[in-house]
């Protein structure tokens, strides 16, 4: 399971005293906990794996935001720090699917729900959401599926 899997990288990390990805590890620990407690709100016990892949795929894109705008600031040294953490959340991450992959899965999905028109992304997009998760940019699948369905 994929909580199992960030604890065991958690222990790992801190008897091979890597601080940079105990650091990460726990910024994901962090955001597992926020997860939960949304999760007890609507009645579950805890976030589902796809809730925190997703979560994780937020991270990134935060990370690589942050990335771009220190470089564009002079500030090396936090990009590089932005771009560990990076590589420490791409471990938990399932293999990303490739355009290709991604365009086939949209083509599935569209035929199987029926789906014709722009009217019909909220019901493909939530079928790549819940099969997909930690897959696919949403960013990227979301054009993919404009182009598509037009």
């Amino acid at each position: 399971m994929l909580r199992d899997e960030i604890q065991n990288a958690l222990k790992e990390a801190m008897k091979a005293k890597d601080m940079e990805t105990v650091g990460a590890i726990r910024l994901i620990i962090a955001g597992q906990k926020v997860k939960d407690v949304e999760a007890r709100g609507s009645g579950k016990d805890c976030a589902s794996d796809q809730e925190l892949l997703a979560m994780m795929q937020t991270m990134i894109k935060q990370r690589n935001e942050s990335a771009r705008i220190y470089r564009e600031g002079g500030r090396e040294e936090l990009a590089e720090k932005e771009e560990k953490e990076i590589k420490v959340i791409e471990k938990f991450l399932p293999k990303q699917l490739s355009e290709e992959e991604i365009k086939e899965k949209i083509n599935d999905i569209v035929a199987k729900t029926g789906a014709s028109s722009i009217k019909d992304m909220g019901k493909v997009m939530a079928e790549l959401k819940t099969g997909f998760a930690g897959q696919i940019d949403m960013g990227k699948a979301s054009g993919l599926i404009k182009s598509i369905l037009s």
